[in-house]
């Protein structure tokens, strides 16, 4: 086949190239230029995207001996998913913007322009797995639960996975830096970045203020009491504890968490633990792989990047997907991704819109 080897100067993408080569497939080594001016260097697991990372990525190319292109998608980028990112957080949502990426950038505008330019599949580093079954391809969980990544490639429908290879999905971290070390390949230490790739120094808060300036609210409990002040409602997520910077302590001395944000008023409402508690999440345009579900089925949701599974049924699954968790979840933020799971087998995946509240089997919503 031919092969458009993504390459983002890390360690995965290196190895998953490496292993495409020595299947014999014919590779081309891309870069992603997502950022119109990418810093010089990575500080640590800071960031991703950056000069160092598309040198080390050409380095990498010429050791494997394959060619190497940079594709500009800067625009692209700033377009799908930063001003998705910015306009969610403006609505009082948490956004994830790997999903975005992956569903618009990666697996969409790359895709496309592989195929478009003759080439059969793109493959990434991504730890999670493409299975052939009697019911055709489906998508899996990495055998490395620390790494995992079949939660933000929920977005891939079978059309698309058909083109996409995973070649790392089925080993561990360690055993992939230890595979670039036997290879030569100069990135098998290199550290993973951690935080969002935009957003190099960790400071989302600081980022977006930058961009949507002052805009200044109250902090509330849930009988609207004003406990303090904040300067832009974006700061915040539901299920924050740290940084409320509160001015009247609780009565019962426990901490208080983010419970909800009202972006036009910018009021932030905070209360206890147990007022997070979750039981039922409407999530809107499902993305089946395979069979649509049907209500009354039990399956495992998983409701955060790095979140734990939890056992849910089914309720409705179209035209948006209702569930009904087994167990309270604490703590679920609209604008994340809700993804289904059969066992390991990705079944759905869809974006958090309502939790709880006014949620009813055919009902308003």
């Amino acid at each position: 086949m031919r092969v458009v080897a993504a390459l983002s100067g890390g360690v995965d993408s290196a190895v998953a190239a490496a292993r495409a080569v020595a299947a014999g497939h014919d590779v081309v080594a891309v870069h992603l230029a997502l950022s119109r001016s990418p810093e010089s260097h990575r500080v640590g697991a800071r960031g991703c995207c950056t000069l160092e990372d598309a040198r080390d990525a050409r380095r990498i190319a010429d050791v494997l001996g394959i060619p190497f292109y940079v594709w500009d998608m800067a625009e692209a980028f700033e377009r799908t998913v930063i001003s998705d990112f910015i306009a969610e957080y403006e609505a009082g949502r948490t956004p994830n913007p790997c999903v975005r990426c992956n569903e618009h950038i990666k697996f969409s505008a790359v895709l496309d322009r592989a195929i478009a330019l003759g080439f059969d599949a793109v493959c990434t580093g991504h730890y999670a797995q493409v299975i052939a079954g009697p019911g055709g391809l489906t998508l899996h969980r990495g055998v490395d639960p620390e790494k995992d990544q079949s939660y933000v490639l929920a977005v891939l429908d079978p059309a698309k996975l058909v083109h996409v290879m995973l070649p790392i999905g089925g080993n561990t971290k360690s055993e992939i830096r230890a595979e670039a070390e036997q290879r030569g390949l100069l990135v098998a230490a290199k550290p993973d970045s951690h935080d969002i790739c935009f957003i190099p120094d960790g400071d989302t808060a600081g980022w977006l203020r930058s961009r949507l300036g002052e805009r200044p609210g109250q902090i509330v409990d849930v009988d609207g009491t004003v406990l303090g002040e904040h300067s832009g409602a974006y700061a915040f997520t539901v299920g924050q504890r740290r940084g409320l910077s509160l001015s009247r302590p609780s009565t019962d001395g426990e901490p208080r968490y983010v419970l909800g944000i009202e972006p036009v008023s910018g009021q932030v409402r905070v209360g206890s633990h147990d007022q997070l508690a979750v039981h039922r999440i409407l999530a809107t345009g499902p993305r089946w792989v395979g069979q649509v579900a049907e209500p009354g089925t039990r399956c495992l949701v998983q409701l955060r990047a790095h979140g734990t599974p939890v056992e849910a049924i089914i309720i409705e699954s179209a035209p948006d997907l209702l569930v009904e968790l087994t167990q309270p979840y604490f703590g679920v933020a609209t604008g994340q991704t809700l993804v289904v799971y059969d066992g390991d087998r990705v079944v759905a995946g869809a974006t958090i819109e309502r939790v709880d509240q006014a949620i009813e089997v055919g009902g308003d919503r």
